[in-house]
């Protein structure tokens, strides 16, 4: 069975199922294929910074309008193994929710404009034609269902489907960790986010809707060797080494059907926003957790993304200047935040990391510019 469509949009995350309403309301025939289920928990932060909050307000988004209210955060807290800790003012007022919320929202908005939404579709391989189309081929349950696209975007995270072609250069580092999740209640958090650093990584508790909160982990693969298979003997053994993260996890309780885990995971130490097709959010950057703004990520580069894809169906520009235009912006969007971000992360697991509380307090503007420098500027789109 073959299909038409305008374009194919792999991966129905954030990225992908905003590039695709943003599509569909140009009036693209748009589908966004994805293989698991929706809504559904996914590994990830859940932290959201005013510019994801302002690529939001112009995709038409008021989370207001959709969900319980969101955790309000107005600050960062990060908390040492030995106890130190550093605090700053987040710039501007950030918000929680879940994944399973905001893809809810996403997915709904999507389809309202349009786009055709197919769940449980494994992509199996991506053929780039001699005339520049594409055919997409999936499985669908017991059948094999084929796509022909004007355009394929690629927003399958950190993992490409199998028949997909692996990239002429290798674009991530080769630590590998992984990543984890749980939503739990009974923890009273004020209004900030709280970064706990451990053994072989750190751990996020941000709060959500309906007075939950989101811990998330990113630990290196070596260190949870050995330390049990749930996300919760993994947390629990992550905050042998930091007792105020311990003590935080005992007053709390986990939300049963919430728990994620992901691996492997590895950061990138360069964009790849192409290779047979455009990459946006993680299979275009995975950015190191700490930096909090993977969502403004996603959403910025969905957005361009979809402006140049946009541009291309309607024969404004040519293929190339389609995959040159959108690279190059890609690359000069992201690459001095990923440089940016990767010392931050280096910084962090050094071994003189017990010295930043007291550098904190001696240097007042220096915690300011750790939280500034691993964000995205934002657009004033919204305004």
């Amino acid at each position: 069975m073959m299909k038409q469509a305008d374009v194919i949009v792999a991966g129905a995350g954030i990225a992908g199922s905003s590039s695709a309403l943003q599509l569909a309301r140009l009036g693209h025939r748009t589908i966004l294929l994805d293989r698991q289920e929706f809504p559904r928990h996914k590994t990830c932060g859940e932290f959201m910074s005013p510019e994801t909050k302002e690529m939001l307000e112009v995709l038409g988004i008021n989370l207001a309008e959709h969900t319980l209210a969101p955790g309000r955060m107005d600050k960062a807290r990060i908390i040492m193994p030995h106890g130190g800790e550093i605090g700053a003012p987040l710039p501007g007022n950030a918000a929680g929710i879940s994944r399973y919320e905001l893809d809810r929202i996403l997915h709904e908005k999507a389809q309202s404009a349009g786009a055709e939404i197919v769940t449980k579709a494994v992509v199996t391989g991506i053929r780039k034609l001699d005339d520049n189309r594409y055919e997409v081929e999936t499985r669908q349950g017991d059948s094999k269902v084929s796509y022909l696209a004007r355009a394929v975007i690629g927003a399958y995270g950190t993992k490409k489907p199998r028949g997909v072609a692996a990239s002429a250069k290798d674009t991530r580092d080769d630590t590998v960790y992984i990543g984890i999740k749980s939503h739990y209640s009974g923890i009273a958090i004020p209004d900030q986010v709280e970064l706990y650093f451990c053994e072989g990584g750190y751990i996020g508790i941000s709060p959500i809707e309906e007075g939950k909160v989101n811990i998330a982990a990113l630990l290196t693969l070596d260190s949870v060797q050995g330390s049990g298979k749930s996300v919760q003997e993994i947390l629990q053994t992550a905050a042998r080494s930091n007792l105020r993260l311990a003590d935080r996890l005992a007053e709390g309780t986990p939300v049963t059907g919430t728990q994620v885990s992901i691996a492997p995971v590895r950061l990138s130490d360069t964009p790849e926003p192409w290779s047979e097709f455009p990459h946006i959010g993680d299979a275009m950057l995975m950015i190191p957790p700490l930096c909090g703004d993977g969502m403004s990520i996603a959403l910025r580069s969905a957005l361009i993304c979809s402006g140049w894809t946009d541009r291309y169906l309607k024969g404004m520009i040519s293929y190339e200047e389609w995959q040159n235009g959108y690279s190059a912006e890609a690359d000069q969007t992201f690459t001095r935040l990923l440089r940016r971000a990767r010392r931050i992360q280096r910084l962090a697991f050094s071994r003189t990391n017990r010295l930043y509380p007291g550098l904190a307090r001696v240097f007042p503007g220096l915690a300011r510019y750790v939280v500034k420098a691993t964000r995205l500027s934002e657009t004033g789109m919204a305004r």
